[in-house]
C-alpha cells in the first residue's frame, strides 16, 4: 500500500474551501437536534457515501469526512474521531463505540508541515470498542472485536478478538 504525502501549506483554494464547508457541516450537525430532518440531512450531507440504515451520532469530529465511505447498517457512536486524509472504509454492519479514533494520517517526523496517509478498513460487522484508536493503514477483519481503549497498531484478522496498547490478540470468535 502506497503512502500518500500532501504538504498543508500548498492546499489548492477548492481544497480550502471545502475544509471550510466541512467544518461548517459539522459544526450544524453537532448543534442540530439528534434524530430530526435537519440531523438527518446533514449527516447525509457530511457523509454522501453512506449506505442505507446507517447512522452518525453527534459529536462528531471529521477531516476531510467526504475520504469516508459508510456501508449500510453501520453505527457510529457519539465523539468519534475521523481524520479521513488517507480515506476510512466502514463496511455494512460494523459498530463503531463512543470515542473512537479512526486515524488515516500522521504528520511526517522531519517535516510536521507534510502528512502521510494510508486509508483505514473496517471490515463487516466489525465491532470496535469504547475510546479504541485505529491507526494510519489498519484493516479491521470482518467479524472481528476491538477492545474499548485498544490503540490498533497492526492489522486485526477476521473473526480475532484483540485489545491492548498496542492491540494483541485475545482469541478468536
Amino acid at each position: 500500500m502506497a503512502v500518500i504525502r500532501i504538504d498543508v501549506r500548498k492546499q489548492t483554494p477548492e481544497e480550502l474551501e471545502l475544509q471550510q464547508k466541512h467544518a461548517r457541516l459539522i459544526f450544524q450537525f453537532n448543534h442540530a437536534m439528534p434524530m430530526t430532518e435537519e440531523s438527518d440531512r446533514l449527516m447525509r450531507e457530511i457523509f454522501p457515501a453512506m449506505g442505507e440504515g446507517s447512522v452518525v451520532h453527534a459529536p462528531l469530529v471529521a477531516v476531510r469526512p467526504h475520504m469516508v465511505k459508510i456501508g449500510r447498517n453501520v453505527v457510529i457512536m457519539n465523539g468519534c474521531l475521523m481524520m479521513a486524509a488517507g480515506g476510512i472504509t466502514i463496511e455494512d454492519e460494523a459498530m463503531i463505540a463512543a470515542n473512537v479514533q479512526l486515524i488515516s494520517n500522521n504528520h511526517d517526523l522531519y517535516n510536521r508541515w507534510i502528512i502521510t496517509c494510508e486509508p483505514v478498513r473496517i471490515c463487516e460487522k466489525a465491532w470496535i470498542g469504547a475510546g479504541a484508536t485505529i491507526l494510519p493503514g489498519i484493516t479491521i477483519g470482518k467479524n472481528a472485536v476491538v477492545g474499548a481503549a485498544s490503540v490498533v497498531t497492526k492489522d486485526v484478522p477476521p473473526n480475532a478478538i484483540v485489545a491492548g496498547n498496542p492491540a494483541k490478540l485475545i482469541r478468536n470468535i
